[in-house]
């Protein structure tokens, strides 16, 4: 697997701030700006990389040293500062249109890494708490308030016309992302956390009496324990929990016999935030459907690792947040089968959601909008899109093998080190490395990571019982994207190796 990064990763971004007037006083000054920024390009990398004559459809993936960067022409000033003339192109920057583009020189589309941090360059292996964004997505975000600000679906002017047709096409990017049946199965929400509690409410109350029972697995984050003690607390329920092995892998034949008459909700990850175990979701979701359960997949660990498809699942609801899937915060997703949507009651009361209000009673919307009450993120669901729509051209079965590929040479490397012990060793994983490590406290570890501007999570993850079923109280835990690189975990090996000098010498 070659991992090499493009050359100019290693440039130092406040050089270019500090020289970067703001809005550009005219377009000469921007245009001196930008052909300072690429000879400083040319010198990392030693090609011929032009100035001007460059291709209109944003960076293409270097291959070969007369390979080339941005128009100048296609940067034009604003009012703000300088944006792509041609913006429909724009996000299709290093990957063609058609899917396929090299992985290896993903990394130039997420300006932050070329942050540096305590003068070193930033290596992200923080990705399971959330991702970093794609400049497509940072610049559609900028575009949308730019040009299509305002409310959407009830005004008649245009920019709530552009607004709601670019809100809608957001719904539908997802609903052909996670291969559900129709767009009306889509329901934006804050995020995975929200929108357990917004089905843990809705759900609860039609389909759980006194003594019902509700079945989850180890592996959950809190975000999918918490709020499930809270709904059998209220209802008279009982919460079960289906085991893990020593691997980290739920023990299905425990799930089976946990199963009966008296289970109606079963709510499971796809992928572990603190293992990386991938679930067996649909042979579990099959079983539970046996003894007439409702089935609810957690994805938020997974939609950013590997394809998806709701219907192969044949999961009930689906849950992720955008911010795990390279997409801004406080946006995520809930999907529903609509023969189940349209039978359940809303959540919240408000705008959007109603069809006729009167004061001895309402009238509902039909699924998706009666799920969404008041005026939603508008601005980031349309930054969902804009991150699914990347994702699209380069497919999540090229991620996924990628991924597959750093994850194997992460655990080979990790092993390596003396008195390191991967928590999560199950055959099937995704994107998690987490590790204790004989001698050091994990926030120790994390802490001189930082140093060397190396970004882990330290501590329990939102998912104490499952570290607690390892006789831990924390991990650290590296976690992986597309844009990361033997490179990354390289660095990773060589502060760990530097503590276990430390240590033998007793410092």
């Amino acid at each position: 697997m070659n991992t090499n990064d493009p050359s100019f990763l290693k440039l130092n971004p406040e050089t270019f701030i500090q020289n970067s007037p703001s809005p550009f006083p005219d377009e000469r000054s921007l245009e001196k700006l930008a052909r300072e920024m690429f000879g400083a390009l040319q010198s990392f990398g030693g090609g011929n990389l032009p100035t001007s004559g460059l291709p209109t459809n944003g960076l293409s993936s270097p291959t070969s040293s007369q390979e080339t960067l941005p128009y100048l022409e296609d940067l034009k000033l604003t009012d703000t500062g300088f944006s792509y003339s041609n913006f429909q192109s724009f996000p299709n920057i290093n990957i063609p249109q058609s899917g396929g583009g090299n992985l290896t020189s993903a990394r130039r589309d997420f300006p932050i890494l070329t942050e540096t941090v305590n003068g070193k360059p930033l290596v992200w292996l923080d990705n399971a708490a959330t991702t970093q964004k794609p400049i497509s997505v940072i610049e559609r975000l900028s575009h949308f308030y730019l040009h299509e600000n305002s409310n959407i679906h009830r005004a008649a002017h245009t920019l709530a016309a552009r607004s709601t047709d670019a809100y809608e096409k957001a719904r539908s990017l997802v609903q052909g992302f996670i291969g559900a049946g129709s767009a009306e199965e889509i329901v934006f929400v804050r995020g995975t956390t929200e929108g357990i509690n917004l089905l843990a409410n809705i759900i609860s109350d039609k389909h759980i009496q006194s003594g019902d029972e509700i079945l989850i697995t180890h592996l959950e984050h809190h975000a999918n324990i918490v709020p499930w003690q809270m709904v059998c607390a209220k209802k008279g329920a009982k919460l079960k929990v289906a085991p893990v092995d020593d691997s980290g892998q739920i023990i299905l034949s425990e799930y089976e016999r946990l199963l009966n008459s008296k289970t109606k909700i079963v709510s499971i990850t796809q992928v572990s935030n603190a293992l990386g175990t991938v679930v067996p979701v649909e042979e579990m979701t099959r079983s539970a459907h046996k003894v007439g359960a409702l089935v609810i997949v957690d994805g938020a660990q997974s939609v950013s690792h590997m394809p998806v498809n709701v219907q192969e699942i044949d999961c009930d609801f689906f849950v992720f947040s955008g911010h795990k899937l390279f997409a801004p915060t406080g946006i995520g997703v809930v999907y529903g089968k609509k023969s189940i949507l349209d039978t359940l009651p809303p959540w919240q009361g408000g705008g959007n959601m109603i069809k006729d209000v009167q004061f001895d009673h309402t009238t509902f919307q039909e699924a998706p909008f009666r799920f969404e009450a008041g005026t939603g993120n508008i601005a980031d669901a349309v930054g969902l899109g804009a991150a699914i729509e990347y994702l699209n051209r380069f497919g999540m079965k090229q991620i996924s093998a990628f991924e597959h590929d750093l994850l194997e040479y992460g655990t080979k490397e990790l092993l390596k080190i003396p008195g390191l012990r991967l928590i999560g060793t199950a055959k099937d994983k995704a994107g998690v490395l987490s590790f204790v490590v004989d001698g050091f406290k994990t926030e120790e570890i994390g802490k001189r990571l930082a140093e060397e501007g190396i970004a882990v999570r330290a501590g329990h993850h939102c998912a104490q019982p499952i570290l607690r079923r390892f006789g831990l109280e924390s991990t650290v835990r590296p976690s992986l994207a597309f844009y990361n690189s033997c490179e990354d975990i390289d660095a990773l090996i060589r502060v760990l190796y530097q503590l276990g000098s430390r240590n033998k010498l007793g410092i």
